[in-house]
């Protein structure tokens, strides 16, 4: 492992414990060359899920992706990094039963608003807002008006 400050790849691993939900080994580490401290994951890799995209293309599915698409939805909201990173566990482990092969990128979008919509409110707008690549304000101002409805 190399260090994300210094580059060295002298460390020692400081604390490791299993992250929430089971899927994944959180360890802290030490530089032994810098001293400063870092935290990684270790996950079980499985065979590789395609994700299809609106074009027809194939990619692997990346939970980095989907992970920074949600934190930049979050972003300056009250919402602990725990609570976003238990969010994306629980998708990647729910659309991982699910579907063996493939799954589409429509699936995908879909899930995370629902879930955005249980967490934060202003985080599932602005998702809502660059998934549905809202062309102008109208359709924006439906969301919002179809946000509202289904709070009343």
């Amino acid at each position: 492992m190399r260090c994300p400050y210094c580059g060295a790849n002298k460390e020692k691993v400081v604390d490791s414990r299993e992250a929430p939900g089971g899927a994944a080994i959180r360890r802290r580490r030490e530089c032994l060359k810098c001293r400063r401290r870092y935290t990684t994951y270790e996950r079980l890799e499985e065979s590789r899920l395609m994700v299809v995209k609106r074009d027809g293309r194939r990619e692997p599915f990346d939970r980095r992706k989907i992970l920074s698409g949600v934190v930049k939805a979050c972003e300056k909201r009250a919402i602990a990094m725990e609570r976003i990173e238990a969010l994306v566990d629980d998708l990647e482990r729910a659309i991982g039963k699910e579907f063996e092969k493939e799954v589409s990128s429509v699936e995908i979008g879909e899930r995370i608003m629902r879930a955005l919509h249980e967490l934060d409110e202003v985080a599932y707008v602005r998702f809502a807002s660059v998934y549905r690549s809202f062309k102008d304000i109208n359709q924006f101002m439906k969301e919002l008006r179809d946000l509202l409805n289904k709070k009343q």
